[in-house]
């Protein structure tokens, strides 16, 4: 065996070694969301807080890479008829990519399935509903099991690498101030209250269903760009930011204002 293949077949130890060895030499400096989490939470003088990350918005598609793992488990049972497996998937993963690439919320799923129905309706009128679901029941699309279990994991991976990203690329939201975190290190901003606004989005209804939901800050400065992340948990989260929030308007009344002159 040449040194190519060892080199290959050693790769993936080679690359964990690596990745250890940079979290050794960088741990003492390394701030991750974790880190600032229990910092807060033992921080007798904060009562609320909020630490959070946006996720890829490849995370809608969690009910295709579930359908995936599945059918790849079927793939194994002897006379699947994997071609109508396939169309069931391939109908699944367009209805994920519709959602996500036209954001569509719940006006527009009312809609849609309003048109839907009367869709079906009129066809049954004309008498041509009958020769399209036969149509429809002859789509062949026929996969191997390899091929579910491939786009699983690269749905999975870009998952995962937002969840990584996260882990240094992060909002903390306290009643005082929020800290804008960018990178391993202690590097990042920290806007006081009163400098910000923030904002509550809900309106993709496949996001709503898996839990998730956006949060966006807006800054009173122009020249900080607006965040808007892809949080999970949107349902206690926007409850404990509209918490904190609160806290920042109570707060800001137990100091005098500095341009009311006595």
């Amino acid at each position: 065996m040449d040194a190519g293949r060892y080199l290959l077949m050693f790769a993936p130890l080679i690359l964990f070694l690596l990745v250890l060895a940079v979290w050794l030499l960088m741990r003492r400096t390394m701030r991750t969301r974790i880190e600032t989490d229990r910092q807060l939470r033992k921080d007798s003088e904060i009562n609320e807080w909020l630490v959070v990350f946006g996720w890829t918005d490849k995370i809608i598609y969690v009910p295709t890479v579930l359908l995936s793992l599945l059918f790849f488990a079927l793939s194994f049972v002897p006379d699947m008829p994997m071609g109508t497996l396939g169309a069931v998937w391939l109908a699944v993963f367009l209805v994920n990519f519709v959602i996500e690439e036209y954001e569509i919320g719940m006006k527009e799923l009312i809609i849609l399935v309003l048109a839907g129905v009367g869709l079906f309706v009129w066809l049954d009128l004309v008498g041509l509903l009958d020769e399209i679901t036969k149509t429809l029941g002859g789509i062949d699309a026929r996969m191997s099991g390899f091929a579910y279990i491939a786009f699983a994991l690269i749905f999975l991976f870009a998952i995962g690498v937002s969840w990584i990203r996260g882990l240094f690329n992060y909002v903390a939201i306290t009643p005082n101030y929020v800290k804008i975190q960018k990178g391993p290190t202690e590097s990042g901003q920290q806007i006081s209250r009163g400098e910000y606004s923030t904002v509550i989005d809900t309106s993709d209804i496949l996001e709503r269903m898996l839990g998730f939901g956006k949060i966006g800050i807006n800054f009173r400065d122009t020249s900080i760009q607006s965040i808007s992340m892809l949080v999970w948990g949107i349902g206690r989260k926007s409850r404990r930011l509209e918490s904190i929030r609160g806290a920042t308007t109570i707060d800001s009344r137990d100091f005098p204002n500095p341009d009311v002159q006595s």
